[in-house]
């Protein structure tokens, strides 16, 4: 619904020949209309939140390089070896379209990044970050005190 100023309302009002009682009188609740009311305060902004992948490494079996990858879901009745399969299915299928041909997608970067969704979903994956976040290995302990 568009917003009107309450002062073009008094106008539009005026021009219509309303005696000036009413006019008062629509004017102040109007105006108390507007008012924000005084248990609303402003929000702070959101906290902007970022993703990360938190591995667990008991054994020390991974390097001690960092690490990025992506966050995607799929189905629970699918196995998650099946991830990247349907990822690269998606990419052929998208290579395959107008855009795809114009620029085709050559590394499971640019797919995540430039393929819409919609590719994804035809396969059965869904991605949740669309930029690499960083992965953080743990020893799976808590340390003590």
């Amino acid at each position: 619904m568009p917003k009107i100023e309450v002062n073009k309302v008094a106008e539009i009002l005026k021009k219509n020949e309303i005696s000036p009682a009413i006019l008062r009188r629509v004017i102040e609740e109007m105006n108390l209309a507007v008012q924000p009311d005084p248990g609303e305060e402003e929000k702070p902004p959101a906290v902007k939140k970022q993703f990360a992948i938190l591995l667990s490494d008991p054994d020390g079996k991974l390097p001690k390089h960092d690490f990025v990858g992506w966050v995607l879901q799929l189905p629970d009745t699918e196995s998650v070896v099946t991830t990247l399969e349907r990822v690269h299915r998606a990419t052929y299928d998208f290579n395959t379209t107008k855009k795809g041909r114009l620029m085709p997608v050559k590394t499971v970067g640019e797919a995540m990044e430039h393929i819409p969704a919609k590719a994804f979903k035809e396969h059965e994956v869904w991605i949740k970050t669309k930029t690499p976040v960083l992965m953080l290995r743990t020893d799976n302990n808590i340390p003590k005190e």
